[in-house]
């Protein structure tokens, strides 16, 4: 804008330029006559004058006629050209200090018009590039001072709204990043424009390898790509539930779409949120496996009780011997279900919301010996031993009778799943900030595929031989319980004909 102002303040000064010289050389041109014409007005006044005098004097005619001639001589030409000189310098002098006076008035005149001009389009060209914080600060005629107010209204209320704007996208920035259903929204051309974590991280996704990316070369699982399909040739919405499969693993998906609509209903693309209901799907599962095996547990002894109650009512009581075997299965099989009922009790305490356990520093090696002393009946009916590995004293943060629930429990599974004459080998040790026991036994071993379900409600690895052994399939479950309400972790290892290691970490004391 300084050199629009520069602009105009120079072709203003050339044209006034230009008149001034113009008026000075016809000015110039015109100066001769001028004085020669006054030079001529002057003579013949001066010649009547003298005429008057020789008049007056009563001089002769050729002593007036001498007179005249001496004065004729007095202004010769060579003067009359210092006079045109002079005059021609005035009139230089003159237009050259009219021109700079011009100059100065008008390049303050254009100064004051022109800078709030500058000022206002400075600032409108800085709200066009975004700049919603520029002001004008034009003083002026009052239309300018009118028009820079009104341009400082409107930066004030852009400005408004691109806070609000941003304050709006923001929420639904953190809102689209923190639900907790993948999202993901196509565009008519078939391109990702908008996705969340959720999604990037269920599908292992980097954000740079969707973005702007056709839905069809990202890998999606292919009922998930049909699912879209189908809504983008309906442009209705549509809800199903997907089975998916992502890296190995079957998901459960409740997948809903729907077309986005812009203004005048027009079209722009189709949204897809998806809620992983895998878990529900396990725990109704879980559910129903309970109810059925519960049901099944039951069954059993249930069906034995009155079975044989059933015999002795039909005269089997009178025989003596008869009464006493049965009356021993009766009672072994109402212990079985005290048993399961007391281990559903207990299960159900531990899952109970607050649950807790009296933590204190105690000896693994005292909980140990306990467990030892409590199962070594059962080691010496199948003809079995100890070996413990203890690398020094480990003091830990737990509640004892719990402690010794586990590890009771987790030798009398490595006993009811060994063969006679082995060796269950406990060791106990220290590792990073937990203290570890480890229970190694040399029994049947678990299928790899079967190791993510060992701490399942009634799962057996040998249902046959867990049944006779007088097991519920609960121990485990409740074992896993145990150590997470103790804020550690329990792990398994197993092979095949070899044997199993159930490692129980739990924190040390600090």
């Amino acid at each position: 804008m300084k050199s629009m102002t520069n602009r105009l303040f120079y072709s203003f000064i050339v044209l006034v330029g230009l008149i001034l010289a113009v008026l000075a050389l016809v000015i110039g041109q015109l100066f001769p006559f001028f004085v020669d014409s006054y030079v001529e007005n002057a003579d013949q006044q001066i010649e009547q004058q003298l005429q008057l005098v020789i008049d007056q004097q009563g001089l002769s005619e050729e002593q007036g006629q001498q007179l005249l001639e001496s004065i004729a001589h007095v202004q010769p030409d060579e003067e009359r050209l210092v006079i045109n000189q002079r005059l021609l310098l005035a009139l230089f002098l003159l237009s050259f200090t009219a021109f700079v006076l011009i100059g100065v008035i008008a390049y303050r005149i254009i100064q004051n018009l022109i800078e709030p001009i500058e000022n206002v389009t400075t600032t409108a060209r800085e709200l066009a590039r975004g700049n919603y914080r520029a002001r004008a600060y034009a003083n002026g005629p009052k239309i300018i001072v009118e028009l820079r107010n009104s341009i400082n209204v409107l930066a004030r209320n852009l400005q408004d709204i691109t806070k609000t704007r941003k304050i709006e996208e923001e929420r639904l920035k953190t809102l689209i990043e923190n639900m907790g259903s993948a999202l993901m929204m196509i565009d008519r051309e078939g391109q990702v424009s908008i996705v969340n974590r959720k999604f990037l991280q269920h599908f292992e996704l980097d954000f740079e390898e969707v973005k702007d990316k056709s839905f069809l070369t990202l890998g999606l699982p292919r009922e998930l790509e049909e699912f879209i399909d189908y809504v983008f040739l309906t442009e209705m919405p549509h809800r199903q539930q997907l089975e998916v499969d992502i890296q190995g693993e079957l998901h459960y998906e409740q997948a809903y779409g729907a077309p986005v609509m812009g203004e005048h209903g027009r079209w722009l693309g189709v949204v897809i949120v998806m809620h992983d209901v895998s878990e529900l799907i396990r725990l109704e599962q879980v559910r129903k496996d309970f109810v059925a095996n519960v049901s099944h547990e039951l069954r059993t002894p249930i069906t034995s009780i009155k079975g044989f109650a059933e015999t002795l009512l039909d005269g089997a009581f009178k025989d003596e011997g008869m009464l006493l075997a049965f009356l021993e299965i009766i009672h072994e099989e109402s212990n079985r279900i005290q048993i399961l009922v007391n281990d559903l009790l207990e299960l159900s305490k531990m899952e109970r919301h607050g649950f807790m356990i009296e933590a204190m520093p105690i000896k693994l090696q005292d909980v140990l010996a306990r467990a030892i002393e409590l199962t070594s009946a059962q080691l010496e009916v199948k003809h079995m031993q100890f070996d413990v590995d203890i690398e020094k004293d480990v003091h830990v943060l737990g509640d004892a009778n719990r402690l010794i629930q586990i590890f009771t429990n987790l030798i009398n599974n490595a006993a009811a799943y060994s063969k006679e004459n082995t060796t269950i080998t406990l060791r106990v040790y220290e590792e990073e900030l937990y203290g570890v026991v480890e229970v190694d036994d040399q029994g049947i071993g678990i299928e790899k595929a079967e190791l993510s379900r060992v701490f399942e409600r009634f799962y057996r690895v040998d249902r046959a031989r867990s049944r006779n052994s007088g097991g519920t399939g609960l121990g485990l479950s409740i074992v896993k319980h145990l150590v997470e309400a103790h804020q550690g972790k329990i792990q398994v290892t197993s092979e095949v004909g070899v044997g199993t290691c159930m490692k129980v970490k739990l924190p040390l004391v600090k």
